[in-house]
């Protein structure tokens, strides 16, 4: 099959188009025919090496966290599916970027039936990151007030939808740009980080989401009431990482002093601090697709390449300056 793939870690400049070996099924795993995947910066980590402490890959290494597309083939456990299914998925590690991609069952769920498979392989990772850092981390509930970094990205852009579909006020911030979309996804205040610094103009909040860490994340702890929460996916990490990674002993320990000294600051000011590893899960997927199908959330795609212009994409996504997310489409004619 075709697949992208890396034999080492690099840069876009070791990525390769070429083909790779069918993947095998297990008992519980459903093979998909790909239509389309999403390209997202945990890519460009995996490819560059900066996650190798946390999550090594055995090379060569296919690309590619979440996908849409059709079942081909079950394993002789599957029993939520059934050939032609349409569905879609965070992978369970990578292999999105491949004419076929292995995925287990409980990772999987069924397509929303009123988006194409270009927009149903953009939400899995971002919606599954929003979802479980506003309700299952920061238990988000109506009335309570969230401030979500950069609206416009890939997570912020289905983060203020969700957080607005369960009643939250929405304050989030992004450039002059894009304030406008910003706004339309339903944000009710909008702040210009060019022009303002929205640690002057916010206080009281019940949680903040933080996607950018470094100075954002330190500024993010005066905006918050005392027992406020920050959620990150960008600070460092904490010791409710290591739970979910098959880690040494040693690293099992040094792992969670990376955020000792923002744990501490978040004591300090009465609040909490919570890094967000996000986990596949079929069953939230689920969840998401009734709420795509009731509208309180949509896709929101920014460009899509073909399969052969892959380096193309990641450039893009490198860049930074995304607005929502970014589609390759493998196999059209399985659409």
């Amino acid at each position: 099959m075709k697949a992208i793939y890396i034999e080492h870690y690099g840069n876009i400049d070791a990525v390769q188009l070429g083909i790779q070996p069918m993947p095998m099924l297990e008992a519980d795993d459903v093979l998909v025919l790909v239509s389309a995947a999403s390209v997202n910066p945990l890519d460009l980590k995996l490819l560059s090496g900066d996650l190798k402490m946390i999550s090594a890959v055995k090379f060569p290494f296919i690309l590619g966290s979440d996908l849409a597309g059709t079942v081909v083939k079950i394993g002789a456990e599957v029993t939520q599916f059934k050939l032609g299914d349409e569905v879609y998925a965070k992978t369970d590690q990578s292999g999105a970027f491949a004419e076929y991609s292995v995925v287990k069952q409980s990772n999987l769920a069924r397509k929303p039936k009123n988006i194409s498979m270009q927009q149903a392989a953009s939400l899995p990772l971002v919606s599954l990151t929003a979802w479980q850092a506003l309700f299952e981390v920061a238990q988000l509930r109506a009335n309570q007030k969230v401030l979500i970094h950069a609206g416009s990205g890939g997570v912020g852009s289905i983060a203020i939808q969700m957080a607005k579909a369960c009643g939250a006020f929405v304050a989030t911030t992004t450039s002059q740009n894009n304030m406008g979309w910003v706004k339309a996804l339903g944000a009710d205040w909008v702040i210009d980080y060019q022009q303002s610094q929205f640690d002057a103009l916010i206080q009281d909040y019940d949680v903040v989401f933080d996607t950018q860490g470094g100075e954002t994340l330190e500024k993010s702890f005066k905006v918050l009431k005392k027992g406020g929460i920050i959620v990150s996916i960008a600070g460092p990490p904490d010791a409710n990482v290591v739970r979910n990674l098959p880690v040494n002993w040693l690293l099992k320990q040094l792992i969670p002093l990376m955020s000792y000294s923002v744990r501490r600051k978040a004591k300090r000011h009465a609040i909490r601090y919570a890094f967000l590893m996000m986990q596949p899960n079929g069953q939230q997927l689920k969840d998401i697709s009734q709420w795509v199908e009731s509208f309180k959330i949509k896709a929101v795609i920014d460009k899509v390449y073909r399969f052969e212009q892959i380096k193309a994409a990641l450039s893009y996504v490198a860049i930074g300056h995304v607005q929502g997310k970014v589609v390759i489409e493998i196999n059209s004619k399985a659409e």
